[in-house]
């Protein structure tokens, strides 16, 4: 059970409260390498077809004018039960009429339709190249790249040149699905089963790298593999690239593209003027986005929604709230404020500024104008009142909206979640973690960041490792910050073992950490006798490791770890160029010899001291003597201790002279 089943605790199903998102493509997936060739029949009537055209059943509607066929299309667009709907008209409509109807249920969001229809005419070869591919594309829109998989590889023979529309079908699949890695593979797999891409294919993969961290760097690879095969960028692809840059903060990029595309004779329509005003949002550079809007009304372009909204994007961030109130107006007065986007924009910018009273008159404005909202002007505020400190208003205004609320989704669902953990509402945050369980929405990184602190805050530490267990489970990345905290608290809570664990799924999802991370981990772990745990942290960090903490868990292993490891952390300290304590050694001494049957590795220690010129101290000098017994031969120890004494004289010597 992960820590959301944990603190849900009252759901019955064996599921968490957060179930899991779609299934990642198997490992071993692999498109087919020769996609199947169609038959040249399935644009044709089907043997069955024709001889049920003839049967004189009453049930069998018989093949007729194009009236007949508009008439049988709107009755399936209009059937309760499809498939005996289809089975009766099956033989007066034609492939290109049952692709007609696929994308009218597309259209229409209609996916139990859809996929029923695809799969009745697989089932009666009723289908063409198009209709692989609208079912494809219509599955990507839904969110359900498997069943695009299926089909793709359900398509029988082909020959390659057609192909490439399937292909790209897929990958924007993929790409809508946040699946790039995916479409990078068959991507490849494309070229190496001698397909040629083409614009859309490369357009499409360049949508993708909108959303990737560093999706600039890849996008330009891309935009280098096109040239080199001799095609050339249009529009669409520039589009991509301004919306790219503008995404990665790359506002000089996207200028400079911006102009090539004009220098190349293509004329930039709304899209490409947008994109860069978006570029010029992120530092909010009015200057350059109003002159960018008066060249675009110069060119004889009209600003429409998006521009003025984007434009009223770079006044807020720019702190222009003035430009930023009349803009607003502007668009009420062309009926362009009908929702509550352009409000969400002029709140959030007031509200960060520090303004919350004049957002709070904007939201009771925007309310009392009955404007659209699907909840985020309602995110907005709750954040904006709990960020400044007023918690009860904010969690008064977020039981306000789960009052009136019958549509959640992830955003608004981490908004409440957090003006509940704020305010310390435990049965709250257990009822929204209920609602995205039952809504089957998965959690993101916000949301497990917020349920760890909130954890952490109310001293359920346990709860706090279990929710980045399942974290890190799910591949997000994990904060530095907060999971160093945590190992403190659980370590001195009681739960050194989830400190370690802790420890290690950061270590092993960065490739660097705090160096103090390494002493306050060894640290812990030596005091709550893990010293095998602790042996592994000093191993692989001694040079991020202060010496009196290497010290404490020397001694400590000497006395009490694994003594058949006692050697290899001599060696480990002679290698990280540390001093060896002699305490140290004596408690190694005094181990070996509490140990007979361990004198062996006593004497190899030895020797391999006198190899790196160590000496023993008089002390554990005194007590090996007194104990030369043990080792079988009584001259044997007198023998090593007087070659070590005689290189330390000789090392002594040396470096008086110099």
């Amino acid at each position: 059970m992960d820590a959301f089943a944990l603190a849900v605790g009252c759901h019955s199903s064996p599921t968490t409260p957060f179930q899991s998102p779609p299934s990642p493509l198997p490992r071993n997936h692999r498109y087919p390498r020769r996609i199947p060739a169609v038959s040249k029949t399935l644009d044709k009537p089907h043997a069955s077809t024709s001889a049920a055209s003839s049967s004189s059943s009453p049930a069998t509607i018989r093949p007729s004018n194009s009236s007949a066929r508009r008439i049988a299309i709107a009755e399936v667009e209009a059937s309760t039960d499809l498939d005996s709907t289809l089975s009766r008209v099956e033989g007066i409509l034609q492939v290109q009429d049952y692709n007609n109807i696929l994308c009218y249920f597309g259209e229409l969001r209609r996916w139990t339709e859809v996929s029923q229809l695809f799969d009745w005419m697989q089932r009666h070869e009723k289908l063409n190249f198009s209709s692989y591919s609208s079912f494809i594309k219509y599955m990507g829109i839904s969110h359900n790249p498997m069943k695009a998989l299926q089909a793709y590889d359900s398509i029988p023979d082909k020959s390659l040149k057609v192909n490439v529309s399937i292909c790209n079908s897929l990958l924007g699949c993929l790409v809508k699905n946040g699946r790039f890695e995916s479409s990078i593979k068959l991507f490849n797999q494309m070229k190496d089963d001698g397909l040629s891409p083409d614009l859309v294919t490369y357009s499409t993969l360049l949508s993708g790298c909108r959303k990737l961290k560093n999706g600039y760097s890849k996008a330009m690879q891309l935009v280098q593999e096109l040239e080199n095969k001799g095609l050339h960028m249009d529009g669409v692809i520039y589009g991509t690239l301004l919306a790219t840059c503008a995404s990665n903060n790359l506002c000089e990029e996207a200028e400079s593209y911006f102009q090539q595309m004009k220098d190349e004779g293509c004329p930039p329509n709304l899209f490409h003027y947008s994109s860069l005003l978006n570029a010029y949002s992120v530092d909010g550079n009015y200057v350059k986005a109003e002159k960018l809007v008066n060249d675009m009304k110069s060119s004889g372009l009209v600003p429409n929604k998006v521009i003025l909204t984007t434009l009223l994007k770079v006044y807020t961030r720019g702190g222009l709230f003035e430009k930023s109130k009349e803009l607003l107006a502007e668009l009420e007065f062309l009926g362009y404020a009908e929702d509550e986007m352009p409000y969400c924009l002029l709140m959030d910018g007031l509200a960060k500024a520090g303004h919350i009273h004049e957002a709070k008159a904007l939201f009771a404005e925007m309310k009392q104008k009955h404007v659209k909202s699907d909840g985020y002007a309602h995110s907005i505020m709750i954040s904006a009142l709990c960020r400044g400190g007023l918690l009860k208003e904010g969690r008064i205004l977020a039981k306000e909206f789960e009052a009136n609320c019958n549509k959640y989704d992830l955003v608004m669902l981490n908004t409440l979640l957090r003006a509940y953990c704020n305010t310390g509402d435990m049965d709250s945050v257990m009822q929204v973690l209920g609602k995205m369980d039952k809504l089957a929405i998965s959690p993101d990184w916000n949301t497990f960041h917020i349920l760890i602190k909130y954890f952490c805050k109310e001293k359920l530490y346990h709860l706090a490792y279990r929710t980045i267990e399942d974290m890190h489970g799910r591949g997000h990345q994990l904060n530095e910050d907060l999971c160093s905290s945590l190992i403190l608290q659980l370590g001195q809570s009681g739960f050194p073992s989830e400190a370690f664990s802790v420890y290690n799924m950061l270590r092993y999802s960065k490739r660097t950490l705090c160096k103090s991370i390494h002493e306050k981990m060894l640290d812990l772990l030596v005091a709550a006798g893990l010293l095998k745990d602790a042996y592994v942290v000093m191993k692989d960090n001694m040079e991020w490791i202060s010496t009196s903490s290497l010290d404490k868990f020397a001694v400590s292993f000497m006395r009490s770890g694994n003594i058949n490891l006692i050697n290899d952390v001599f060696k480990a300290f002679h290698r990280s160029r540390r001093q060896i304590n002699p305490d140290i050694f004596r408690a190694a001494v005094s181990r070996y010899l509490g140990k007979p049957e361990k004198t062996q590795l006593l004497l190899q220690l030895l020797q391999w001291m006198s190899r790196h010129g160590y000496c023993v101290d008089s002390s554990s000098r005194n007590l090996l003597l007194k104990n030369s017994h043990l080792f079988g031969q009584k001259q044997l120890i007198a023998e090593i201790l007087s070659k070590q004494h005689m290189m330390s004289r000789k090392l002594r010597s040396q470096e008086v002279k110099k």
